[in-house]
């Protein structure tokens, strides 16, 4: 069996990626080994529940979000080769000090579907890895956040999702998954917690090209796009085989995306009356999936437009997004155009 950190060096010495970048995977791997090894105890020494803080988005965090925030980038800062961290938890961009020759940019959510922890459920990390702007490299003294001039600087070095160089992200459930993608396909590798190695259990993953499976929180049907409405009123007629599609939610983006990567669907999260730019993060959560989805043959679009196509005028801001198999998300333009 080969584990990851055996398949990063080989793909190092097949001029894949190099040396920086395979640090830079290394490092973000471990990071998620810690924080599974957390959430496997965390009812046990006491870190569920909230922290009392909210973030920038004005969303209330878990003490676990503030944790994994940290371990990602103390992981990250020890590699020596990443310059600028951009994640959900932090105000704006942080360059790092130990780094100076570290170029590499990451964007990430440290624990995707934190709603989920208190009660034991699937979460999940999820990160993207830009390469540099070298206009937009900051020689610092020690660690300092970006002033908003450095950000928009910034914010041009993670454009389009199409510029992203690797992208991934670790499910935490029955099992340990991480997924990544170099832009030559998608594995997946499962934690074997007996050697603490992430060993390749899912090679060259495909997404299927139809699914039965769909993804709404349609606790929000009301709020939605009359044509969007018509769309899943038809999903839950009987098709030709007699039944209608399933519809399953499990209330985290990397759930839903690797069940889809595996069997097939379509995942939604559309803008609605009171979200008129949809709820998830363009930058570290819908770019980095999109990249993934496209890698294994998959379409994602925000309903006019492909998500890696779209540039971020902001370091949070939101987009609706539907991605999946592929004719999903044709059947699904047939009803929004």
């Amino acid at each position: 069996m080969e584990n990851l950190t055996t398949w990063l060096l080989r793909q190092e010495q097949a001029g894949n990626i190099d040396a920086e970048l395979t640090i830079v995977l290394s490092s973000i791997s471990l990071a998620c080994k810690q924080i599974a090894s957390l959430l496997q105890r965390s009812t046990i020494i006491s870190i569920t529940g909230a922290q009392g803080t909210v973030n920038i988005q004005g969303e209330d965090q878990k003490k676990l979000d503030v944790i994994s925030n940290e371990l990602f980038c103390n992981c990250l800062r020890s590699s020596g080769r990443t310059g600028i961290i951009a994640s959900e938890e932090e105000d704006v961009p942080v360059a790092v000090e130990e780094t100076y020759s570290g170029n590499y940019i990451v964007v990430f959510d440290p624990i995707d579907g934190s709603a989920n922890i208190d009660t034991a459920l699937t979460t999940g990390s999820i990160f993207g890895i830009y390469g540099p702007d070298q206009q937009c490299l900051f020689n610092i003294d020690d660690d300092s956040t970006l002033d908003q001039a450095k950000e928009k600087c910034i914010v041009s070095v993670c454009q389009p999702g199409s510029n992203l160089l690797a992208a991934g992200y670790c499910l935490y459930s029955s099992s340990v998954v991480f997924t990544v993608s170099l832009g030559r396909g998608v594995l997946g590798f499962t934690l074997d917690p007996a050697y603490g190695e992430f060993v390749l259990t899912h090679e060259n993953i495909r997404i299927p090209k139809t699914g039965r499976i769909y993804s709404f929180n349609e606790g929000n049907y009301d709020l939605w796009d009359e044509k969007l409405k018509k769309y899943l009123d038809d999903l839950r007629k009987p098709g030709p085989n007699g039944k209608p599609y399933s519809g399953r939610y499990i209330g985290c983006l990397v759930g839903e995306i690797h069940r889809m990567l595996l069997v097939g669907g379509i995942y939604g999260n559309p803008k609605n009356k009171n979200a008129k730019n949809g709820n998830l993060r363009l930058l570290y959560e819908c770019a980095p999936m999109s990249y993934l989805i496209e890698q294994a043959g998959g379409k994602a679009i925000d309903g006019r437009q492909r998500i890696l196509d779209i540039k971020p005028e902001q370091i949070h801001q939101r987009t609706p997004i539907f991605l999946g198999s592929p004719e999903e998300i044709e059947k699904l333009e047939k009803y929004l155009s």
